[in-house]
């Protein structure tokens, strides 16, 4: 299973780093990652692979939202599924 992870907030420095260690230690892989700064918003969308995710997807869903606000950044992750049939016409 695949998903779409979004990250966004103001700029600082750590957050691809935060993020991605925390999805390791998940056994998450990260297959596409695009990130820039707006002014001084970082932006970020990643394309993971759950495949080998060591716990259930809400529990992934409920820590990067609880590390979102330590770091003060907005994180969502939605499964691929769902995220495509959001905008499919």
């Amino acid at each position: 299973m695949k998903a779409i992870l979004t990250i966004i907030g103001k700029d600082k420095v750590g957050i691809i780093s935060t993020i991605s260690t925390l999805l390791a230690n998940r056994n998450v892989n990260i297959l596409d990652i695009n990130q820039t700064v707006m002014k001084e918003y970082f932006t970020m969308i990643m394309l993971v692979d759950l495949d080998k995710l060591d716990t259930e997807f809400s529990n992934l869903q409920d820590e990067l939202v609880k590390k979102g606000q330590e770091i003060l950044m907005d994180i969502k992750i939605q499964r691929e599924d769902i995220f495509d049939k959001m905008y499919e016409i």
